[in-house]
């Protein structure tokens, strides 16, 4: 398994962004699909998006188009997620994580254990 840490979560006003950064250590991340979940109060997890270690596809959950882009610098071993124009909606604890292979096929149905066991808080609120 590919230790991932996240961190760049925090209070923002609707309307404003942030960048939460996903850093591997140990081991790089590059041949691998990274994706983006979060969990907002009393609600299951969510697949956010995901980056395809093979050639950089990048994918997003409808909700998120448009507004969050995921990239990803090789050289840092760290994968990004812009998140612009927030809502309420968005908030929730951000979790990044290796979701098993080099492509993000099926992503948004990766249930790992590292879900539960860390994250960054995003809180969007006036």
């Amino acid at each position: 398994q590919l230790p991932l840490v996240e961190s760049g979560g925090g209070l923002v006003q609707p309307g404003g962004s942030l960048r939460l950064s996903c850093a591997a250590s140990g081991r790089s991340l590059a041949p691998f699909a990274i994706g983006w979940f979060r969990q907002a109060p009393g609600k299951d997890h969510e697949g956010v998006s995901c980056i395809s270690g093979s050639d950089g596809s990048t994918y997003y959950t409808d909700s998120v188009k448009g507004r969050f882009t995921i990239t990803r610098d090789i050289a840092k071993n760290t994968v990004y997620l812009q998140m612009n124009n927030l809502s309420p909606e968005d908030t929730g604890t951000y979790t990044c994580a290796a979701i098993g292979g080099f492509v993000c096929d099926d992503w948004e149905s990766y249930y790992g254990e590292d879900l539960w066991v860390k994250g960054t808080l995003v809180t969007v609120s006036s």
